[in-house]
């Protein structure tokens, strides 16, 4: 899963650059279109985090801010135990979260999709404040196995599209 390049075009859509905003939304369509291009009202001030955080970016915009972890495949499935630093990653995510009252995101880039190609997740966490607590109600939190260990399912998450105009709303 190299994600470095879908780091950098995560980073560009929710900062509104233009150029990565026209590329993406190539293959959608108007409404996916105009759902991207609701973050030009508002844009997210975008860092990179320390890799050791098990954080990639760390998006910022008004009252709300978000610790996001990128993940990409072919596949339309990704299995945390596949590797075991994602669970220990998850785990360690959520609880900084929890101790911070911040919500976190996963951002699942499919490789090879026409239209939208970003699937948005949470974690379950518990004593959120405020907006963070009702966008926890809208996104998808990471699913589980049978035996508890974290998926993500790319048609279970929120496209991403989606969540930027629910974002345009709750934030103004």
């Amino acid at each position: 899963m190299v994600t470095g390049k879908y780091e950098r075009e995560l980073r560009g859509i929710l900062s509104a650059d233009e150029e990565v905003l026209s590329e993406v939304t190539k293959t959608c369509s108007k409404k996916e279109h105009e759902g991207y291009y609701s973050i030009k009202d508002i844009p997210f001030l975008v860092v990179r985090a320390g890799a050791s955080l098990g954080i990639d970016l760390i998006a910022v915009r008004g009252e709300i801010s978000f610790p996001i972890e990128v993940k990409s495949s072919k596949k339309d499935v990704i299995y945390f135990s596949d590797e075991d630093r994602l669970t220990e990653q998850a785990e360690r995510m959520t609880e900084m979260c929890n101790k911070s009252g911040v919500m976190p995101l996963y951002a699942y880039r499919i490789k090879g999709k026409r239209g939208e190609r970003w699937s948005m997740y949470t974690m379950e966490l518990e004593g959120l404040k405020k907006k963070h607590r009702v966008l926890q109600r809208k996104v998808p939190y990471i699913g589980r196995t049978t035996h508890g260990n974290y998926t993500m399912r790319w048609e279970e998450g929120m496209p991403l599209n989606k969540l930027l105009a629910y974002l345009k709303y709750l934030i103004k």
